[in-house]
């Protein structure tokens, strides 16, 4: 393979990440030095049931890609093996499945991440997985537009009820009257 070919693949690995980067909600990056096959298997299944990208990295692209987007203050975490979570929908599910496999497996190592363009650290990463998922947040919405309706159709509903309770009490009185 000749330089120049070389030369044109890492331009456009490098536009892969910028674009991964620039689509994703969040991005989490982690040491995963010492997890062995089995172990690293299990993460990548958990992340891509999520619907999780999870991708092995050369750090010298990633940091040519992250200063391509200008995303300022990647470099720093961009030593050692790094791998990176890239969710596109749901920002909570891969700092969740990364943190709760960190905890069970010490060898993984939560470094940074990127949420909507901005640099998180390792302790953001873990408050964003304590978050409620994507479902119980959109249940919790609705639940939220359904009090106030409920409330209303109730009150209209008591309206009714004693709307109903004059007029019978209106009907029992010329009852009486008339006999």
């Amino acid at each position: 393979m000749s330089s120049q070919a070389v030369l044109e693949s890492k331009q456009k690995v490098v536009e892969e990440i910028s674009d991964k980067f620039q689509r994703a909600v969040v991005a989490v990056l982690t040491d995963y030095r010492g997890l062995n096959v089995s172990e690293a298997t299990k993460l990548r299944k958990e992340l891509r049931d999520a619907g999780v990208e999870y991708k092995v990295l050369k750090n010298t692209l990633t940091r040519l890609a992250a200063e391509k987007i200008g995303l300022e203050g990647l470099n720093p975490h961009l030593t050692g093996p790094t791998a990176i979570a890239f969710s596109y929908d749901d920002p909570v599910a891969p700092a969740r499945i990364m943190a709760k496999f960190a905890k069970e497996y010490k060898k993984l190592v939560l470094k940074s991440g990127v949420l909507e363009g901005k640099i998180i650290d390792a302790a953001a990463i873990a408050a964003l997985a304590e978050l409620p998922g994507r479902e119980v947040l959109l249940a919790q919405v609705l639940a939220g537009f359904q009090g106030p309706i409920s409330g209303f159709v109730n009150v209209m509903q008591g309206n009714l009820r004693n709307f109903a309770c004059v007029i019978n009490a209106v009907k029992e009185q010329k009852e009486q009257a008339v006999q």
